[in-house]
């Protein structure tokens, strides 16, 4: 299909991973829209959206407003007459005066089994809290997760719950390949929208970084889900040593004979290290 007018919503490094496999597949966009620059690390250094820099690589157009009611935005966005807006994780609730604009409408791209894990954090979720899960192409209405489904697929995963990165690089590839197949069938009017069954849906919340204290006393099986889940949110606890609090972060883990076994982690303060080397250094100076 050729020269489509695409627009494509989204801000972190997963949606610009979606937006290489969107270039495989000569559906790269003419335009991205993306969360503003925000200050990160210790020096609050503004920081671009993996999009914008994505963007700016390929030399597409980049629009970052701070609200999506703005006239001047949706002045902006109307200039176009576009077929098509695609979304994956852009971080904001989009209006319904801007799904409409396209001609085809906005469709979605949404890390979960749909109507479960509507949502922010649906892979971190669905490690937590599900034993499988897969990707959903839908197309989108002002609802949170709720418009109707175009195409969807479990992913095969052999050994659950898989680390989170482990999680998304599956993601990358089945949800890249499934907005490929989709695009041209929607357009040509050869993929009927599937009503989501709403009585069986599920609702997450955003992951809260505290989460990722992992208490000893707790199921040692949701322990190993919380390391597996919440590697980017670095899982750790507290121990003392040499008369002192340090944190732990847990690097690896494993879940075996009903037991949560600590590999690797990072103490503060030092380099990582199997963990029964940490244990056996109680007299080392922290």
């Amino acid at each position: 299909m050729v020269n489509l007018k695409i627009a494509f919503f989204g801000t972190p490094e997963f949606s610009a991973r979606i937006l290489d496999k969107m270039k495989e597949g000569e559906f790269s966009p003419s335009l991205i829209i993306a969360t503003p620059d925000k200050p990160k690390g210790r020096n609050l250094v503004m920081t671009p959206p993996s999009t914008k820099i994505w963007a700016e690589q390929n030399n597409i157009d980049v629009l970052q407003p701070t609200k999506l009611k703005a006239p001047e935005f949706l002045d902006e966005l109307k200039k176009t007459d576009w077929d098509l807006f695609v979304v994956a994780s852009y971080g904001k609730i989009i209006p319904q005066d801007v799904l409409d604009i396209p001609k085809y409408g906005t469709i979605n791209i949404h890390p979960s089994l749909l109507p479960r894990l509507r949502g922010a954090s649906p892979m971190q979720s669905a490690i937590l809290k599900e034993n499988e899960t897969g990707m959903t192409i839908m197309l989108m209405d002002a609802d949170m997760d709720h418009g109707p489904i175009l195409k969807q697929e479990k992913l095969d995963i052999k050994k659950w719950p898989p680390k989170i990165n482990e999680l998304e690089d599956m993601m990358v590839e089945v949800g890249g390949r499934l907005l490929n197949e989709v695009i041209p069938l929607w357009i040509s009017g050869k993929i009927k929208p599937k009503e989501q069954d709403h009585n069986k849906a599920t609702y997450i919340d955003k992951i809260n970084k505290e989460e990722a204290l992992i208490n000893f006393d707790d199921d040692p099986f949701w322990n190993y889900r919380k390391i597996q889940a919440l590697q980017n949110y670095k899982p750790y606890f507290f121990t003392e040593r040499n008369d002192k609090k340090i944190r732990i972060i847990i690097k690896e883990a494993k879940f075996e004979d009903g037991e949560l076994i600590i590999m690797k982690v990072l103490p503060e303060g030092k380099k990582e290290m199997d963990y029964q080397d940490f244990l056996r250094g109680s007299n080392n100076k922290v």
